[in-house]
């Protein structure tokens, strides 16, 4: 597994539009990592944001996208909680710009090939970049060489994607973390996870104790919560359950037992 990790093993997925400094914050009680973000970088995706906003859709739309990445990190830097940027882009060097930004503020930055929105697939980000491998490494190995430890944000049940394929070109390309939004196919997160060497971040419908135990059963190293992420009651429910798993494969090992995580 790389290097990367946090405590408790819970992650706040990105919401477009909501996920900021002070999101962050509100929930840092409960969770060791937060996505900030989506956020637009280029004018293809900035334009299919506007697109999406004219909709009534919610969308972080700054005049100077770095330089709004670099306040937000800036203002979240004292949280004891480990940071990551979600991005869309069709162009590399913006990409490259943000990349250094979050390695300035030891943050991840997460390559967004999860939006489903039709403006931000017809403007090839998001979803698309899943049928797009080599861009999608390409955009990969940009941000790591710019210095950047990368995240992916990934969906399952796209047709025509081989997950476990990706993941591991994406391995290959630079990437440290995939997060998965296994949709309804939970047990893909398996596959991941034997095909990848990095840090496996599951989503999609984590509430509670079952669903966090299945996801970490599937051999994920931490769950994230995407819309409750201002819930407390659903943040509680989940740590909880997440260090419980954790402290009972650490008591297993202690005690001369398996371990059943990587």
């Amino acid at each position: 597994m790389s290097g990367v990790d946090f405590s408790p093993r819970v992650a706040l997925a990105s919401l477009s539009g909501a996920a900021d400094a002070a999101w962050a914050r509100a929930a840092s009680e409960y969770a060791g990592c937060a996505f900030l973000g989506g956020l637009s970088l280029d004018g293809p995706t900035r334009e299919a944001a506007r697109a999406l906003v004219a909709r009534d859709r919610d969308e972080f739309l700054p005049e100077d996208p770095v330089a709004f990445v670099d306040a937000q990190l800036t203002a979240a830097d004292d949280l004891p909680m480990t940071l990551g940027v979600n991005v869309r882009t069709t162009t590399l060097a913006p990409l490259r710009d943000v990349a250094r930004v979050c390695d300035d503020h030891d943050a991840l930055l997460e390559v967004n090939a999860h939006c489903r929105q039709d403006e931000m697939c017809a403007a090839g980000a998001g979803e698309t970049l899943l049928r797009d491998t080599d861009q999608l490494c390409e955009q990969v190995a940009a941000a790591s060489e710019a210095g950047a430890t990368v995240s992916v944000k990934v969906r399952a049940e796209v047709e025509g994607v081989d997950l476990p394929a990706l993941a591991r070109r994406l391995d290959d390309a630079g990437a440290s973390v995939l997060h998965v939004d296994a949709m309804d196919s939970e047990w893909t997160v398996s596959d991941i996870v034997e095909a990848f060497d990095g840090f496996v971040v599951a989503n999609n419908g984590v509430r509670d104790r079952a669903t966090v135990r299945e996801y970490l059963a599937h051999g994920a190293d931490a769950v994230s919560v995407g819309r409750p992420s201002d819930d407390p009651r659903v943040l509680s429910r989940v740590r909880e359950a997440a260090d419980d798993w954790f402290a009972e494969r650490a008591d297993g090992e202690n005690e001369g037992g398996p371990r059943a995580t990587r």
